[in-house]
């Protein structure tokens, strides 16, 4: 998917800021998981799709707007990677009364795409 931004610090900060749109964000993570979609058939290859995703979404989820797929990506960030978006990047959460699911689950991409930089061999 050569339409998306580069895999660094400075795309997950642009995941939190909210300067990323919610579309982009879904491709980040469908991308890392291994879901292509390919032109000539207007379908999505599944064969690279790690663990059990393909299983449970034969079609890439909407992270931003489920709640359902967000939780199983929760899930798959190790115990050691959950506080990355603190640890790396001093994030410190959103201000209560500024953030509401939709920035929820955009944080929580953004902690599991941290977690992906530092192992792409996550599975979930």
């Amino acid at each position: 998917m050569s339409d998306l931004p580069p895999l660094n610090t400075e795309t997950i900060w642009a995941i939190i800021n909210d300067t990323i749109d919610d579309a982009i964000v879904n491709k980040l993570v469908w991308h890392c998981l291994g879901y292509r979609y390919e032109e000539a058939t207007g379908k999505w290859n599944r064969s690279q799709v790690v663990g059990d995703w393909s299983e449970t979404y034969p079609e890439p989820p909407d992270f931003i707007a489920n709640r359902q797929p967000t939780v199983k990506l929760t899930r798959s960030i190790p115990k050691e990677n959950k506080q990355l978006l603190k640890e790396q990047l001093g994030f410190k959460g959103y201000k209560i009364g500024e953030f509401g699911p939709r920035q929820t689950r955009r944080a929580t991409a953004a902690n599991w795409l941290l977690s992906y930089m530092k192992d792409p061999d996550i599975t979930g």
